[in-house]
């Protein structure tokens, strides 16, 4: 029998392939600019839109798993993502790399949302909070890697060159999916569990996936534009980038330091408030400090402390028959929101002429996560109390 520990590591590789395919565009930025005389406010498109397709398929992503088979349709993701990176490599034409991206992005939206579920489908019951912080960590890995290789290859090769080492990492996850996993047995479902949310639930996870986007949008805006900021103070690409990968290397080390610190004091919203005000003062900080290195080291640190629990929350609110159906509203909401934010942050930093203003704009969304969060407390007080006579 195949270890689930196995499994895990090749669910690992394969999202964090998903996770270096996002990351490269902002990896590559500056040159990209040039290339494809693009605009930060283009930039700042062209990386949102990956996230675009999440709006129709986050919801029925589990339905479409459950009719196909969850290793069929990751595969078939595997090879979305593969065929939009390949486009992208063929022409510099900017609606045929937007082309690329949202094909890229189909496949990565279902491979993210059915892999959530097939580590659950082999750890539950068994190890599931630290499989899934070890699954969860494949997207700051994956995106720390792209800062720092793919500068490095874009220099010495070019942008060609770029897609094709993304390209490469798609070939490795799909050829251990294709070799390495097969599918737990499930329990058969029992009928008439699917279940139904209530108004309050709607709200509740609209509430929660707020939280989660404009938390997202605060590192995205660090690891997207940050090496661009750091260019126009004469840092050179792949030294900008490999330094801003501080940040993703220290953020897989503090979003299990979180979760565990929530567990252990159960003082979650406590640590979501002081760590995303926390994140939002040294994301202002880096924008404005002399001292970077000392400056990314401190966002690091910090920046992945909230995420645990913020994605603790739904379960306050979700009964398992009705968990598949509340976390395709979470995923809905959240990927509505991501692409409209990163053509924010690219905008503004046209407008105002650096890419600074990207980083002082995910501080905003920082500072809101708190305010959003009291909502969500309101939200679940009312669920609870009791219904007069």
């Amino acid at each position: 029998m195949r270890s689930r520990w196995i499994i895990l590591a090749v669910l690992f590789v394969a999202r964090a392939a998903f996770a270096f395919q996002f990351g490269s565009v902002g990896a590559v930025a500056p040159q990209l600019s040039e290339g494809l005389g693009a605009s930060l406010t283009d930039i700042g498109i062209l990386i949102g839109v990956y996230f675009a397709p999440g709006v129709l398929l986050a919801f029925p992503a589990g339905t479409i798993g459950r009719r196909y088979g969850d290793k069929a349709t990751v595969l078939a993701a595997l090879l979305a993502m593969l065929a939009g990176e390949l486009l992208m490599a063929a022409s510099a034409s900017w609606s045929v790399q937007i082309a690329g991206r949202l094909i890229a992005g189909t496949g990565g939206i279902l491979l993210s949302v059915l892999m959530t579920k097939m580590v659950a489908d082999w750890f539950a019951g068994r190890e599931i909070a630290t499989a899934m912080a070890i699954f969860v960590n494949s997207w700051p890995v994956g995106i720390a890697i792209s800062l720092m290789l793919l500068p490095w290859i874009g220099a010495r090769f070019g942008l060609f060159a770029v897609n094709l080492a993304v390209a490469g990492w798609i070939l490795i996850g799909f050829g251990l999916m294709a070799f390495f996993y097969r599918a737990q047995e499930a329990p058969v479902p029992v009928k008439g569990e699917r279940g139904s949310v209530t108004s309050e639930n709607v709200y509740a996870m609209i509430a929660v996936s707020s939280i989660w986007c404009l938390y997202n949008l605060g590192l995205v805006m660090i690891f997207s534009f940050g090496p661009t900021m750091l260019v126009e103070r004469g840092w050179s690409m792949a030294a900008a980038g490999s330094t801003i990968s501080i940040v993703l290397w220290l953020t897989a080390l503090s979003v299990p330091l979180g979760g565990l610190l929530a567990d252990m004091t159960k003082r979650g919203e406590a640590i979501v408030v002081a760590g995303c005000i926390g994140f939002a003062l040294l994301t202002v900080l880096l924008s404005r400090s002399g001292q970077v290195l000392p400056a990314v080291i401190a966002v690091g640190t910090v920046c992945g402390l909230p995420a645990g629990a913020i994605m603790s929350l739904p379960a306050r609110v979700l009964e398992p028959k009705t968990r598949a159906i509340g976390m395709g509203i979470f995923y809905t909401a959240f990927y509505a929101g991501s692409p409209v934010g990163s053509a924010i942050g690219g905008k503004l930093s046209t407008s105002l002429g650096s890419a600074r203003a990207a980083l002082d704009f995910g501080a905003l969304m920082l500072l809101a996560c708190p305010a959003i969060l009291w909502v969500f407390h309101r939200i679940v007080a009312g669920q609870d109390r009791p219904a007069l006579p």
